[in-house]
């Protein structure tokens, strides 16, 4: 079990995450509209451009600053020396 670092003070613990997707497709623009609606969204990007859309298993979706990449780099490498 480890935090990943979304930037700005925000972090989410790696084991919840299903998916990391980018936000200019129509099904992630979709599935951020009805987590609008539904009131499960949580936006850690500090007033910047949306880059990555983070997926959890409760449902909950999560708005980035960081690209897809640099989170899926971080999230390979935090803890490897553990």
């Amino acid at each position: 079990m480890k935090f990943i670092n979304l930037g700005f003070n925000n972090m989410i613990l790696d084991e919840r995450i299903v998916a990391i997707v980018s936000p200019d497709s129509a099904p992630a623009k979709r599935t951020v509209a009805e987590a609008k609606e539904k009131g499960r969204i949580i936006d850690c990007t500090g007033g910047r451009k949306t880059k990555c859309v983070i997926i959890t298993d409760s449902d909950h979706v999560v708005l980035s600053a960081l690209s897809a990449e640099a989170l899926g780099n971080r999230l390979n490498s935090e803890g490897d020396g553990e």
